[in-house]
Formats: C-alpha cells, structure tokens, sequence
C-alpha cells in the first residue's frame, strides 16, 4: 500500500513487465514505468530471441516494443507509461513526431520521450498542443534545457509534460547530478508548475532517499533501488536528510527567466549528444543483431 505521507510518483525503470509485477508485489503499489531502446534491449524475451538467431525486421522490433508498453500498462492503469520515440543526431522533428502519434496510439496512459535537442523541442511544442498530448523531455543535464523544455511547453495542462534530468551521469563525470535537481526546483519556483521533475538515472538509494526529501515530484528507478527501498520499509525521510555528494562539484544555480523562446536558451550539452546516441546505437545494434 501506498504510505500516506508519500508526495512523490514512484515509477520502476524496466523494459519488462516481470520486473514491474515483482516491484508492485514488494512496495504494494507503483505509479508508472519509464522504458527505452537500451531498456527494452535488454528484455529477456529480446534476449531470447537473439540468442536463438531468430530475424525480425525493425518494424516487428517496434511491435515487440508496443507488446511490452501495452502489458505494462495495463498493471499501472492509473499510472504513465513512458515509450521513446527512436532519434539520433539527424532525425527531423517531422519524423519523431509521427513516431510519436503512432505511440500515442498504443495505450491511453503514455507520456512520449523526446530528446532534449532542438528537433525533439520543436517536436514536442507541437504535440503538447495536438489534443494535449504528453512528453517526457529525457536526456537533461542543465538549467538551461530545462527553462528551454518549460518554454517550449507553456500552456501544457499539468500532468501533461515530465522533465528527466539523468543525475547518474553527471555523477560520472564529477558533477553532483542532485544539484542539478535542487537548481531546476529553485527556477521552476516563478513558474506555473506545468513541468513535472522526474528524477532519473537513479543509480543507489542515497540519489533515491535525498529526491524524496526533496518533495521532487517523480523519481524513476531500476528494481534493484525499489527493493532495497522495500526491504527498509519504505523511508520518507524529511528536510533533515544528508546527502552525501561524495566530494562532486555542485553546478552553480543560475539567474535563468522562464520567459524567453525556447530557441534563446543555449540547449547544448555533450551528456545530451551522448545519451541520444548510445540509445540509437543500442536500437540499431539489437536490429542488426535480429537481421
């Protein structure tokens, strides 16, 4: 069951269904799913069927994709399924939107994972204004994507856009990602809270503990963090919590207004650039692999 005083969404990042049903089992309750190329990939049935030689073309690939996002759904009815759209460095804005429509049309609880570069925010300006549609702005590392994701949005229903800053991979570079977490809270506070902050790459229960403690409003984690979460009774620790930062240097807070175009915001950032092409890489490694 879920504890009472728990403000924040708890979502398992898993591209198998298994995982989802054991995770439900231990905390009593989960309230969405985040998947992705590199996390569908590793599906054991995807495993299978590589190991066994088997062919399949990359649109039987993407109707794999849509099998495991529809039984997913259907345990958390209630809840946001995530589905990422496939781009790298030199898909349009045209060809992720028509990704996402098709995806829309998958299950009614979706929120579409766009790249946070400048095809992917001018895909997502358009498809939050399309009957409400809903996004998940993924691959976030700066202040100022973040003001550029709010931007481009303005006028979404709350409920409707997700931010994902990945705070392990900053850590990975000497960076204290849950900085990043408390800068974009401090900037979004002079907005109108259209933009959800889903805390991602999550990679130990102290990144886990510390964004509860900081009422963030979604927190996205592999199963083995939920279950060590479970196994401690489900702690919500308060403002008093220490994180330990482990010596990474914070990001500096900037002075950023909501206000601006989207395009005014410098977007850039090498994680960024990164991130999109090892999920591309991964999806085409896993179609080569199957052809």
């Amino acid at each position: 069951m879920r504890p009472q005083n728990l403000k924040t969404r708890i979502f398992l990042d898993s591209g198998d269904p298994l995982d989802t049903k054991e995770v439900m089992e231990k905390l009593g309750f989960l309230d969405g799913q985040t998947t992705n190329p590199s996390l569908v990939a590793k599906n054991p049935q995807m495993q299978e069927k590589i190991a066994s030689g088997q062919s399949l073309t990359s649109v039987e690939v993407n109707d794999f994709y849509k099998g495991v996002v529809q039984e997913i759904s259907k345990m958390v009815p209630e809840g946001s399924v995530s589905i990422e759209v496939y781009a790298d460095a030199d898909t349009s804005s045209e060809e992720m939107l028509s990704q996402a429509r098709e995806m829309n049309t998958w299950i009614p609880n979706g929120h579409i994972k766009f790249p946070t570069i400048s095809a992917g925010l001018e895909a997502a300006e358009q498809f939050v204004q399309e009957d409400h549609g809903r996004v998940n702005m993924t691959l976030i590392f700066s202040q100022q994507q973040s003001a550029a994701v709010y931007a481009a949005t303005v006028g979404a229903q709350k409920g409707d856009v997700f931010l994902s800053p990945f705070v392990g991979r900053l850590d990975d570079i000497g960076i204290n990602g849950m900085s990043l977490i408390e800068n974009v809270i401090q900037m979004y506070r002079d907005g109108d809270s259209h933009v959800e902050i889903l805390v991602a790459s999550v990679r130990n229960l102290d990144h886990f503990l510390y964004a509860l403690a900081l009422g963030v409003d979604i927190i996205t984690a592999p199963k083995d963090i939920l279950l060590a979460w479970a196994e401690h009774d489900l702690p919500i620790p308060g403002g008093d919590y220490v994180y330990d930062t482990q010596e990474r240097e914070d990001l500096d807070f900037l002075d950023i207004q909501l206000d601006e175009d989207w395009t005014q915001y410098d977007i850039h950032h090498d994680l960024t650039d990164k991130g999109l092409a090892r999920f591309a890489d991964d999806w085409n490694k896993l179609i080569g692999a199957l052809n």
